[in-house]
């Protein structure tokens, strides 16, 4: 069921009318008090009943919002136009929202793709943008929203690992936007039948779950020791292999193997130690010392 136009008109001047006919109605029954004719009388109050029904069909319409209208059970479209309306007074009228709405899901515990334990939650944002499909393909959309998102995080995130092993493949707390991007898509694919858009949707919060925070923090912090010792390293040779060629361009000392591999071994413990060194100045000579 698709949305379409319903039949509505300006409430001003139907306002207008009303009070015409209310005027005539009574000038009516006035002057069947006058004259005794009856019939004048019953066209009077006839009209007066018909002015009262159709003050039932005025309605308002305020920005953002529709009018889902109904004859006996039947659709007959939604009104957007804003402002005062006047529609069929048997027509029967539902509000609905066309705001943009947000809302924060539950902590939810899943397992990743590796199976580790997680607590996730999503921020979506969504509107509306078919009343019909939203008020009768589900039986409450708002709650079918929450459900439905809730069910598409689970979803999502059993796709992906929480850390990322390998630089090419997406993990939840490295890879955002990509993440992000899916959540929204399997969300809008589980709304759609519900004329609800989604326009945005992203993890509002991410952890490992409690009985295995302490192993995977410790896990984290291995990761990050070795990758700083790599990196000290690859800077420490870096630097020993400039000062070598620097002292063989310069000529300021001519070195053999044993002595330059002697050199290495201080220089790499003085740039890849964790505390400061305590220099021992050698008084001999060079090889006797």
């Amino acid at each position: 069921m698709n949305e379409r136009q319903g039949f509505s008109i300006a409430g001003i001047p139907t306002i207008a009318l009303c009070l015409v006919l209310a005027l005539v109605s009574v000038a009516l029954w006035t002057n069947m008090m006058q004259s005794g004719s009856g019939w004048i009388g019953m066209l009077g109050l006839g009209l007066f009943v018909v002015t009262l029904f159709m003050l039932k069909g005025f309605f308002q319409v305020a920005p953002n919002e529709g009018q889902v209208q109904q004859l006996f059970g039947k659709y007959a479209g939604t009104v957007r136009e804003e402002g005062l309306r006047w529609t069929n007074p048997f027509y029967s009228r539902r509000r609905v929202s066309l705001r943009v709405r947000n809302f924060e899901s539950s902590k939810l515990k899943v397992n990743d793709s590796d199976g580790n334990p997680i607590e996730i939650a999503s921020i979506v944002v969504w509107q509306v943008v078919d009343t019909a499909e939203a008020v009768f393909c589900v039986d409450d959309y708002e709650n079918f929203v929450n459900i439905q998102s809730e069910s598409a995080l689970r979803q999502m995130a059993q796709h992906y690992p929480y850390d990322s092993h390998d630089n090419g493949k997406p993990a939840l707390r490295s890879h955002g936007e990509v993440i992000n991007n899916h959540l929204r898509d399997e969300i809008q694919a589980r709304l759609e039948k519900a004329g609800v858009q989604v326009i945005e949707a992203r993890i509002s919060h991410l952890a490992y779950a409690q009985e295995i925070a302490q192993a995977m923090l410790q896990r984290q912090q291995a990761n990050a020791i070795v990758a700083a010792r790599e990196r000290i390293v690859e800077g420490a040779v870096g630097m020993v292999a400039m000062a070598l060629e620097r002292l063989r361009q310069q000529g300021v000392v001519e070195l053999d193997e044993e002595r330059k591999a002697a050199m290495v071994s201080n220089l790499l413990v003085v740039l890849c130690g964790d505390r400061s060194t305590q220099p021992v100045v050698n008084a001999g000579t060079l090889y006797g010392g």
